[in-house]
């Protein structure tokens, strides 16, 4: 008897979030229908109402107390007692000026993450894309990347000139300073509070647009490598196999989030990928198989088992492999809606953390190490650095007790970038990052940070290793591509929210080094000044430019004043 419905080929509901079977305005709809606005209205008031209604009376509550305190303060601190007071202000803004700075960062880029960013990312590539529909076939590189400048630079402006009128017509409702008898009017206060955060925030999206765009166009522009170099006889190489985005499911016939119903269903593919592997390394043993994050399709433990299993069966790869999490690792409240939203103390984002520092010790524990940021000196291995910490995270895995939660938060913090020492002098050295901004919402899942301690960590491995090759894997892509894409909906703009300040500071502290990532499932090899950067495709799901699944081995070539990349192995997957 024939089945009406065969549920190995799935159904409607494994499309849900299917990015290949819907479009990003109809996903947007369903949102709308099926997000809880309450707590929606919870979350945006405690991330944004209450920060901006804070900015707009600050400047308020600061001069009130000045004109109500200044005569007491003023004979509190006559004489001696102020130079103590001042003493005293100077210690706490130093020490907790310290704990706060990553705080306020993490917010400062929550903010561009959540507005500033996506606005002029989407103006930015909306420009773009009509422009250089118009370009003929035979520009040249040279002539493309000057018209990716100037359309940087005008979506900064584009965004800048209507903020600018709207500042100019709320100023006059604005007041920054107030005295004891305006309490009088209560609601006057509000407003004029209310006009000074509109303002303030404002501003910044209008300046920080314009910045964006400024700096987007004063940048070397992206250019996609067409030759490699030969091979040098006596030159260290090292073999990397790039493998990104293998999105395991944890179901024998499970879909993907974003394929749905449209790509593979289940793991076969990607244990073809290792075993292809397997004889890659029995022919010419590689040196490193580096998985630049969306190991899993969201961060479940059943995705995870595969996994382990998976290395468990190819204990020759299991050697050589360093990873490190992508979105979907971490991000992904609820695979199947997303309209999901998580409150910002909700212990399920520690949980998905916790399970790839588990990940991660198992991985690679002992071949990585931490770099100490307070000395700038490198620091133990993950492994003895996860040591006093096993029974707290297990205990949280265990109960999802909020307070532990909390710790396994502070801990992740503290755990990238992880470094892959060079075994000789020279060698070459592997930066592990961890580019996921701190997203509550599967919609924005996607977004990406890497934050200034990062960035200073590296530029302490550089001292501690200086005459090290550098290879530096991230999830998240720096730079949008220079390639011709087909539709709008195919132009996402970077999801590194700080990507021009990232790959300024890597052309700064490694020029010369190699830039790995995936997110995009877009294959690219190219450079942008100084740096080479590598974008691996999806080796198991449909890639976005339509190629045949696949993945490659490089071959990286210790060069004089530069890591060389030389001509890839393409390996495809049946």
């Amino acid at each position: 008897m024939r089945a009406i419905i065969d549920p190995r080929q799935g159904d409607v509901e494994d499309d849900a979030s299917s990015t290949k079977r819907y479009s990003l305005l109809s996903l947007a709809g369903s949102l709308l229908a099926e997000i809880s606005l309450p707590k929606l209205a919870l979350a945006w008031t405690l991330l944004i109402g209450v920060p901006a209604l804070v900015l707009g009376f600050a400047p308020l509550a600061t001069t009130l107390w000045l004109s109500t305190l200044s005569s007491k303060a003023a004979t509190v601190v006559y004489g001696a007692g102020s130079l103590v007071l001042l003493g005293l202000v100077v210690l706490a803004g130093w020490f907790g000026g310290q704990r706060l700075f990553p705080v306020a960062e993490r917010s400062f880029w929550a903010l561009n993450a959540l507005a500033v960013q996506p606005t002029y990312a989407a103006i930015r590539e909306v420009l773009r894309h009509f422009v250089e529909r118009t370009l003929p076939a035979s520009t040249q590189a040279n002539t493309r990347a000057a018209v990716r400048a100037v359309t940087a630079a005008l979506a900064g402006i584009v965004i800048a000139l209507p903020i600018a009128w709207l500042v100019a017509a709320l100023w006059p409702f604005t007041r920054w300073v107030t005295s004891p008898a305006d309490l009088a009017a209560p609601l006057a206060l509000i407003g004029a509070a209310l006009a000074n955060s509109t303002v303030a925030v404002a501003s910044y999206f209008g300046a920080a647009s314009l910045v964006w765009g400024i700096a987007d166009a004063l940048t070397s522009q992206p250019r996609t490598i067409v030759e490699f170099p030969m091979p040098t006889a006596g030159r260290p190489r090292w073999r990397i196999a790039h493998l990104s985005d293998i999105h395991i499911v944890g179901e024998p016939h499970g879909f993907r989030i974003e394929s749905g119903r449209a790509g593979p269903k289940g793991n076969d593919r990607l244990n073809r990928v290792f075993a292809e592997l397997e004889a890659i390394h029995a022919r010419e043993p590689l040196d490193f198989v580096l998985v630049t994050g969306d190991i899993t399709d969201a961060g479940r433990s059943a995705e995870w088992v595969v996994f382990l299993d998976l290395l468990a069966a190819h204990p020759e790869i299991a050697q050589r492999l360093l990873i490190l999490p992508g979105n979907h690792d971490v991000n992904v409240v609820d695979r199947a809606n997303p309209a999901r939203l998580d409150l910002p103390f909700s212990p399920n984002k520690y949980l998905r953390q916790a399970r790839v520092i588990s990940t991660l010790a198992m991985v690679q524990g002992d071949r990585v190490r931490l770099i100490d940021t307070a000395t700038g000196r490198p620091g133990p291995t993950l492994e003895a650095a996860l040591a006093p910490h096993r029974d707290t995270i297990a205990a949280f895995a265990d109960n999802g007790s909020l307070r532990l939660g909390h710790k396994v938060g502070k801990l992740w913090n503290t755990l990238f970038p992880m470094v892959r020492p060079p075994d000789t002098p020279g060698g070459l050295g592997i930066i592990l990052l961890n580019s996921n901004a701190d997203t509550h919402f599967s919609f924005t899942n996607a977004l990406g940070l890497v934050s200034s301690e990062h960035i200073r960590a590296i530029s302490q491995a550089c001292s501690a290793w200086p005459d090290a090759q550098w290879l530096v894997g991230l999830h998240h892509h720096l730079v949008e591509y220079p390639m011709a894409a087909k539709e709008l909906s195919e132009r996402i703009g970077t999801s590194l929210v700080n990507g021009s300040w990232v790959l300024r500071c890597l052309q700064h502290s490694l020029p010369g080094a190699v830039v790995m990532h995936g997110h995009r499932h877009i294959d690219w090899i190219g450079s942008c000044g100084p740096l080479s950067i590598v974008s691996a495709p999806s080796p198991v799901m449909n890639a976005t430019n339509q190629a045949a699944p696949h993945f490659y081995v490089h071959t990286l070539e210790a060069g004089p004043d530069r890591l060389e990349l030389l001509t890839p192995t393409r390996v495809e997957i049946a």
